[in-house]
Parts: C-alpha cells; structure tokens; sequence
C-alpha cells in the first residue's frame, strides 16, 4: 500500500511493525519483520530521515513511529507535488513537440509505421488517452481482441474528461454475437453510434491531431498499422469520416415523445442497418420465421410496404 508514495516492501513492513509497537529497537523489529537485524536498522535510519520516525536518545538506538496519518498527508502532498512538476515539465515538452511538428518538412515524417498488434493496440491507448475533445472511429471485423469484452472504466475516465466518442459501426460488426448489447452498454455511457453498410476500412481519428489506421483490410486482423500526424492526409480521412456518419443510421436508446411498437428494440436496430433475416435471427437467436414475423408485424405498424421503409420509419420516431 505504502509503495504509492515510495515505500518499499521492506520499509513497509518495518514502519508498520514499528506502528504497532510504537517504540522499538532494531532487535525488536528484526522477529517481527523476520529480516536481519541489520537491514532493518539501515531502513529505521532511512524512515527517520524521511519523517517516518523519531530517533530515541540514549543506547542501544530506539525509535518511535510518527503517527501514521500524519506520515500519509505528508508523503501524498510530497507526491503531488512531484506530479506536478512532472505535469509542467510534460506540457513544455508537449509545446516543444508540437512546435517541431508544425515545422515538419519532409513528407516520411508525417506518417508512422506501427509493427506488432500489440504495437498498435498500445498505439490506440496512448491516442486515446491523450485525446482532449473526440475520439471517432470506424468498427468492423476482424478485430485483435474480443471486440464484446467492453472496458467501461474507459467510458468513465472519458467522462471525467468531457471526453466523447462518435462510432461508426459496420453492419457486419453487430452479426456477432453479443455485440449489440455491448454497443447498446457504450451508448448508455454516451457514445454516439450509428451504423452503415459501407464503413471501407478500420480507423480512429483523436481530436484532428492522430489517425490510426490499419495496414491490411482484409480477412485477418491487422498486426501493423499507420499512425497519420497533421497533414492534408489527415484532414482527408476526418472528412471521410463526417460524411460517412453523416449519412449512416443513428442507434441510440433515449426516450422519444411518440409511443414506440411492442417490438424488440435490437430488432429494431438491426433492421435500420439493413441486416438480413438471416443475420437478425443469429443475433437475436431467434428462428428466421420468428423474425418474419416480428418484421412484417412491424412493417404493418408502421404502414411500410418493404424492409427498407420500416427501418427509415423506426430511425424517423426515434425508436432506435
């Protein structure tokens, strides 16, 4: 526990066993420690010197603990600091780096190259911790890890930030199974999704300053991907973005003012991206003829005479 404020293990163990006793001699701390006695009386020397302990007068040498809130505040204010400093020192390099990169010149330094799919996952972390406004992205199969594990600890930490995210889903991304509710957790958490069926390629764009974006976009997941700095290159794939979203189905679970038809609102989802019987029924683990029904019931609903206008129906009352 002490470790976050720079106590070791053994320093630990030897101030706490101290607690406990209030005073003590290195002999005492040494069987309850069940280090040499020794070493523990190098440690007491390092802990009265950082305010952990008070030297006794007299010999053989004893000490007594300093109480150990009073030790916490200290130690935490003495950490805070040193964050800060390294928060300072960290924004003037930040301005030294942006200001280099302004001046780039030659056009292989706009582009990186990231080997490895551990590389490039540690790629998207870094990009999305160090986003400030918006992190958008493009979802499709194939994926490096379970794309339906979700990390809700990420969606909290972008919340505290005022961090928010805009994903634009494939419609083959929500065939598999489980994704759809994962999707439908992101969206609680506020994420912005909408679906289409032509997302051409895998990419996140963190605020107008990195693109990440895969190497291959074919049928294995990719273990290299290119890492865009700010260049037209990277105005271009920000444009591609908004057009593509804006032109996609929104998916989303917020109340609406018109009452919505008894219908399961992943079927409705589903059917404004356009997926098939057959791909509903293996999401939703229903028969094809149970999905049958469910649709041209809603078709009836709604007054649609084809699959198409009964989705653009449902995205049009706002029911997904």
């Amino acid at each position: 526990m002490w470790d976050a404020v720079g106590i070791d293990g053994p320093e630990e163990a030897t101030y706490e066993a101290l607690v406990r006793r209030g005073q003590a001699d290195p002999s005492d701390l040494a069987g309850d420690t069940g280090l040499a006695r020794g070493q523990v009386a190098r440690i007491l020397g390092r802990l009265a010197e950082r305010g952990l302990a008070t030297r006794l007068p007299g010999r053989p040498s004893r000490y007594a603990a300093v109480a150990p809130d009073a030790v916490a505040t200290a130690l935490i204010a003495e950490r805070e600091h040193d964050l800060l400093r390294l928060r300072s020192h960290a924004q003037r390099l930040a301005a030294e780096h942006a200001r280099r990169g302004s001046e780039r010149k030659d056009p292989a330094d706009l582009v990186e190259i990231i080997d490895g799919g551990a590389n490039v996952q540690a790629a998207f972390m870094r990009m999305q911790r160090s986003a400030r406004h918006e992190i958008r992205s493009f979802d499709r199969p194939p994926y490096l890890e379970n794309p339906v594990s979700g990390n809700p600890e990420q969606y909290r930490q972008a919340e505290q930030r005022g961090l928010t995210y805009r994903v634009l889903y494939h419609q083959s991304a929500l065939e598999i199974p489980g994704r759809m509710d994962d999707v439908w957790r992101r969206i609680q958490h506020g994420e912005r999704a909408r679906v289409s069926s032509h997302v051409p390629m895998k990419m996140v764009l963190a605020d107008d300053q990195l693109a990440l974006i895969p190497v291959t976009n074919g049928g294995q997941a990719a273990e290299a991907a290119y890492l865009v700095h700010p260049s037209s290159m990277l105005d271009a794939f920000s444009e591609l973005f908004d057009a593509l979203w804006d032109h996609a189905v929104p998916l989303n679970r917020i109340g609406v003012a018109e009452e919505r038809p008894a219908v399961d609102p992943q079927l409705l989802g589903l059917l404004a991206s356009g997926a098939t019987d057959e791909t509903i029924a293996r999401t939703l683990g229903w028969s094809v003829r149970t999905v049958h029904r469910h649709v041209h019931r809603m078709m009836a609903e709604v007054g649609a005479e084809t699959r198409f206008q009964a989705g653009m129906e449902a995205v049009r009352h706002g029911w997904v």
